[in-house]
């Protein structure tokens, strides 16, 4: 049974990691190209680019994380079978889940109110 659980587990990961892959093709697609000879105001514009590119692509894997965070803790849970322990560890997993959520939420909102006071487009 349990090398059952460690193929789920596997195959949900792969499942998401897919979804991840598609809207990073999506997002690198729309890069801009390399900027004009001697046009420094394009270059910082497709730095900003990338930029915000990586972070938007930071942001899926950390979705895809926490999904699957809380998919191995309801896992835990079903699997604990009334043991305090495991019943413990599930429960943890899903106050730190939540703690990690909460935390690039935070992360998140900062930069974009740190744009938005400094007129950062």
């Amino acid at each position: 049974m349990y090398d059952y659980k460690k193929l789920i587990i596997l195959f949900i990961v792969l499942l998401l990691s897919l979804t991840v892959l598609t809207a990073t093709q999506t997002t690198l697609a729309a890069l801009p190209g390399p900027p004009a000879i001697g046009g420094l105001a394009g270059g910082l514009l497709s730095f900003q680019n990338l930029i915000v590119n990586i972070l938007d692509l930071v942001w899926y894997i950390f979705i895809a994380v926490s999904v699957i965070m809380f998919v191995v803790a309801g896992i835990q849970f079903l699997t604990a079978q009334g043991e305090p322990s495991k019943i413990n560890t599930a429960r943890q997993s899903v106050i730190w889940g939540t703690a990690g959520i909460v935390v690039a939420l935070i992360a998140f909102s900062a930069v974009v109110m740190i744009k938005a006071i400094l007129g950062i487009p």
